[in-house]
């Protein structure tokens, strides 16, 4: 059970990370590749730092899962539903829209986890 617990905050983490990263980006205005523009859009920005501690935070969980669990297992769900995770909040938070072909993707995605999963 600690295991499961663990293999999920990593995945929400990660997804969490992705969306504080693009909220933190979306408020910063966009970046430009020069020194200041960087400093101020990362080490200045609360969104931004929330969000690599979020990724720092599911890197650790993420490593314990890997300590038992097969990657051929771990690593599929944790991108797949870490994706779907992402899309999902995407269109909740953010107001971005999905088609229908984006929908059969994602379905397709959910029950390609449901095999891998059930296949360990």
């Amino acid at each position: 059970m600690k295991d499961v617990l663990v293999f999920t905050s990593a995945i929400c983490l990660n997804a969490l990370a992705n969306i504080l990263m693009k909220v933190g980006m979306l408020k910063a205005g966009g970046m430009r590749l020069e020194l200041g523009s960087l400093l101020r859009n990362f080490v200045l920005n609360p969104l931004v730092v929330l969000g690599v501690i979020s990724f720092a935070s599911a890197l650790v969980c993420y490593g314990y899962v890997l300590s038992r669990l097969n990657l051929s297992v771990a690593y599929p769900i944790m991108t797949s539903v870490g994706y779907a995770i992402v899309v999902l909040a995407s269109v909740a938070f953010l107001g971005e829209r999905l088609d229908p072909v984006q929908v059969v993707g994602l379905s397709a995605i959910v029950i390609g986890v449901w095999l891998v999963a059930s296949g360990s």
